[in-house]
C-alpha cells in the first residue's frame, strides 16, 4: 500500500507517520512538509512543498490512501483568514488532488462538533471541510471527530486546560463521550481503518474512537 500525508510534524501526525513506516502493509509513504524534518527510513519520501503552489506539489498525490492530518491554531495562524487557508484551503485543495488522482480511500482528521452551520468559527470551518470533501464521493471516506487530544509536549496552555477539566469531569461520571484521548491511540485507529476501509462516508464521533481505539 502507498499513502500520502499533510501534516505529519503535528502531534498526530507524527504517531501516524511512525505507524505507517512500521506496517509490514505499507509499501511506501510520501509526505509533504513545509518545512524538513528529521525523520528518515527507506519507504519514506519527504517533500518540502509550498502550499501556495500547488502546481510543485500536485502530482504527488497520488497512492491507495490520503491522509489529512494538517492545521494550526488560530493564535499560530495570526487570524481567522490565515487559519481558514490552512484548515480549509489546503486540506480541501489535498482532497481535491487525492480524487483527481483515483486515490480511493481520503482519511481526515476533524473535529467533535464540526458543524458548517455552526455560529461559531472553527466548528463551522471543520464541518464545511467535511461537506466539501463528501462532495467529491470518494470511494472511502474516514472522518475523525476527537474530543480533547493529548498531545506529548504540548505548549498550547487552553489544551492543557481543556484536557484538565474534562478529565476530571470523567471523573465524576461526567460527559464519558468526550474523554482525552491520546494522540498515539487516535494515530493507530486511522491506521487500522485505511488498512480495512468502509464504503462510502463514515464518521467517528468522539465516543466511538475513544471505544474503539481502548481509550
Amino acid at each position: 500500500m502507498k499513502a500520502v500525508i499533510i501534516g505529519p510534524t503535528g502531534a498526530t501526525g507524527r504517531e501516524l507517520l511512525e505507524l505507517l513506516i512500521a506496517a509490514e502493509e505499507v509499501d511506501e509513504v510520501v509526505a509533504l512538509v513545509r518545512k524538513p524534518f528529521a525523520v528518515t527510513h527507506p519507504k519514506l519520501r519527504a517533500l518540502v512543498v509550498d502550499f501556495d503552489r500547488v502546481e510543485d506539489w500536485g502530482s504527488y498525490i497520488s497512492g491507495d490512501v490520503a491522509f489529512s492530518c494538517l492545521g494550526t491554531t488560530l493564535r499560530a495562524a495570526g487570524g481567522k483568514e490565515a487559519q481558514y487557508k490552512v484548515d480549509f484551503g489546503y486540506q480541501y485543495t489535498f482532497a481535491r488532488l487525492a480524487r483527481e488522482h483515483h486515490v480511493p480511500t481520503f482519511v481526515l482528521i476533524s473535529s467533535s462538533g464540526a458543524n458548517p452551520k455552526s455560529t461559531l468559527f472553527y466548528p463551522r470551518m471543520k464541518g464545511e471541510l467535511e461537506q466539501a470533501v463528501a462532495a467529491l464521493k470518494f470511494e472511502h471516506f474516514i472522518v475523525f471527530r476527537p474530543g480533547p487530544l493529548v498531545r506529548p509536549d504540548t505548549d498550547r496552555a487552553g489544551e492543557k486546560a481543556g484536557v484538565a477539566v474534562i478529565s476530571f469531569l470523567n471523573k465524576l461520571g461526567l460527559l464519558r463521550n468526550m474523554g482525552p484521548l491520546a494522540v498515539k491511540d487516535l494515530a493507530g485507529l486511522m491506521l487500522r481503518y485505511a488498512l480495512n476501509p468502509p464504503p462510502g462516508h463514515t464518521i467517528l464521533e468522539s465516543g466511538r474512537i475513544l471505544r474503539e481505539s481502548g481509550a
